[in-house]
């Protein structure tokens, strides 16, 4: 065949060598490396849908139902101060909200969207470009063991993968094959992250952009984007209204009805009270009779509901949950 040479043709010829395939395998198990194939029941729903998703995938660390909503944030690896504040916002909101955040765990906008989430307490993937035996970028290697330990490194590459650039384009269509949607922080016009938000447009996800300065030549990819019908993204309530429906996992695996994308982002105790009020409004004294917390607490955080806009006070002492 055309391309294929003497020493590719005995490449592809060696390694149809059973032993090569009990070598790998005994090396994922000294590694701590499980291969997930296509037909196993943890292999993830998003990805099998795709056109063409991988046979069998080499993962270190867990994949778990929660990951099936996901969301992935990539971007520049040379990125501006800019690019790094709103990965950072975003995927830590995010990941609070209960989304697992995907990347690539590349230098840049990826290593800070899953620094982000890990440091909010959420869970996180990458999708390496490269085999798992070595983490590419080196410096990376920590990150990876985080992620690992609250989340998954994936990669469909054998594990001695070494980098190579045409792998890295090849590998973005798993980045958008797990998640629902793409957020583009920050991208020059010949930024690899497009070709994420290519693989994003014909998986049927969505494609979101973060909108930068004018004049940065660092965000002219992400003006691009939403020139040609992406979803500008100016907080992660954008995301969130646009992956409704919203029946959706809160924080710390509570689960309920969700009336607004920004109760998501909530913490425990607010979550707490903002339970105990319907759409229907209710005194005061009904709610504190209903919530767990000492009544300070319950009316100290409900004037933080207010100012958040979830609740809305009535003449003669009475609430009422704003609904949407």
């Amino acid at each position: 065949m055309p391309g294929v040479g003497p020493k590719l043709a005995l490449s592809i010829l060696d390694h149809r060598d059973p032993a090569v395939a009990e070598g790998e395998l005994a090396r994922c198990r000294e590694l701590g490396v499980r291969l997930i194939l296509a037909e196993d029941e943890d292999y993830p729903r998003s990805l099998a849908k795709i056109c063409d998703p991988p046979g069998v995938l080499y993962c270190r660390g867990t994949i778990e139902p929660r990951d099936n909503l996901a969301v992935a944030i990539v971007g520049s690896r040379r990125c501006t101060h800019y690019g790094r504040r709103q990965a950072e916002r975003l995927a830590s909101t995010l990941a609070r909200a209960g989304v697992t955040i995907v990347s690539g765990l590349a230098r840049g906008i990826d290593g800070i969207a899953h620094q982000a989430a890990l440091t909010a307490g959420g869970r996180t993937i990458a999708v390496l470009g490269t085999g798992l035996a070595g983490i590419y970028p080196p410096e990376h290697a920590p990150l990876a063991d985080q992620v690992a330990a609250h989340g998954a490194l994936l990669s469909e590459l054998p594990l001695d993968q070494q980098p190579m650039a045409g792998l890295f384009p090849q590998r973005n269509r798993i980045i958008s094959g797990l998640a629902h949607g793409v957020i583009i922080v920050e991208a020059s016009r010949t930024s690899g992250a497009l070709h994420t938000a290519r693989h994003a447009n014909e998986q049927g996800r969505e494609v979101f952009a973060v909108p930068g300065p004018i004049d940065s030549l660092a965000s002219e990819g992400c003006h691009g984007l939403i020139r040609d019908g992406a979803t500008l993204v100016h907080s992660a309530d954008d995301v969130l209204e646009s992956l409704g429906p919203l029946i959706a996992p809160v924080p710390h695996g509570a689960a309920g009805e969700v009336h607004s994308p920004r109760e998501l982002t909530l913490n425990d105790q607010e979550l707490c009270v903002l339970k105990c009020l319907t759409t229907e409004p209710m005194h005061v004294d009904e709610v504190l009779r209903g919530s767990e917390l000492e009544a300070s607490r319950v009316l100290a955080t409900l004037t933080v509901l207010e100012m958040k806009r979830m609740v809305r006070r009535l003449p003669g002492g009475y609430l009422v949950r704003s609904p949407g």
